[in-house]
C-alpha cells in the first residue's frame, strides 16, 4: 500500500509540474482588454497605417503588462486605390472587454455599438489614468476612429480617416467623444466613436478641436 501511494504522489507531482510548465510557456491573459492610447505615436493622424496603429497599441499595453494579448486598433479605413474598406468593428475580437481597473465596458460587439458602459470614468489609459475631458485643459476628449455610429468605414469622398491613418497635415478624421461630452445635447455630441470631424490630421489640428491624436484599442483575443 505505501508503494502505491509513493507512486501515486510521484505521477501527481509529474502532473502538476507540466500544468505548471505549460502554463508558463503560454501565459495567462491579462484582465485588461481596453484601454485609451495615453500618447499619440507623434505625427499626429499619420499612425503608420493601421499596422502602425496596431504596434502602438501593442507597445503601450506590453509597458503596462498586458503585451500578452494581442492588440487591435478601433479604427476604420476607407477604399482607396484598390485596397478594400476596413471597418473598426471587425477589428476588435468578441468582447467582453474590460478596462484597467476591471471595469466591463461592454460584453459584445453589438453592446459596444448600442449600449456600452464608455464614460470619462472609464475609457481610461493603459495604466488606469483618466483622461482630460471637456472643461479640463488642455481638452482630450476627441479619440480619433474614422468610424460611423456603428463601427463601420464612412462612405464617400470625403477624408474621414486622414489618409488611412497616413496624413500629419491637412485631411481630417472622424473622432468620437469618450467622455460624452459636447456642444449640446445632440446624439453626435454624446458619441464616443462618430461625433465629428478633425480640423486637420497635424497634432496641432488635432488639439484646436479638443484632442490629442489619442484612439482606443482592444484586445482581439
Amino acid at each position: 500500500m505505501r508503494r502505491i501511494n509513493r507512486w501515486s504522489l510521484l505521477a501527481c507531482a509529474a502532473a502538476v509540474s507540466l500544468l505548471t510548465a505549460c502554463g508558463s510557456m503560454t501565459g495567462a491573459k491579462s484582465g485588461m482588454s481596453f484601454f485609451v492610447t495615453s500618447t499619440n505615436p507623434g505625427k499626429g493622424g499619420d499612425l503608420g497605417g493601421l499596422a502602425g496603429a496596431d504596434a502602438h497599441c501593442q507597445k503601450l499595453a506590453t509597458a503596462a503588462g498586458a503585451g500578452n494579448r494581442t492588440w487591435r486598433a478601433y479604427l476604420s479605413a476607407q477604399p482607396v486605390a484598390g485596397q478594400p474598406s476596413v471597418n473598426a468593428r471587425d477589428r476588435i475580437g468578441k468582447g467582453p472587454w474590460q478596462n484597467a481597473k476591471g471595469v466591463v465596458i461592454a460584453s459584445d460587439v453589438e453592446q459596444l455599438h448600442t449600449a456600452n458602459n464608455i464614460s470619462k470614468q472609464t475609457a481610461l489609459t493603459e495604466t488606469g489614468a483618466i483622461i482630460n475631458g471637456r472643461g479640463d485643459t488642455p481638452n482630450l476628449h476627441d479619440v480619433l476612429t474614422g468610424s460611423q455610429p456603428n463601427g463601420t468605414f464612412i462612405a464617400g469622398d470625403a477624408n474621414s480617416t486622414c489618409g488611412n491613418w497616413s496624413m500629419s497635415s491637412g485631411g481630417a478624421a472622424m473622432v468620437g467623444h469618450h467622455d460624452r461630452i459636447g456642444l449640446d445635447d445632440s446624439v453626435p455630441a454624446k458619441s464616443w466613436n462618430s461625433s465629428h470631424q478633425s480640423r486637420g490630421c497635424s497634432l496641432d489640428q488635432l488639439k484646436s478641436t479638443g484632442g490629442g491624436g489619442l484612439y482606443y484599442c482592444f484586445a482581439a483575443d
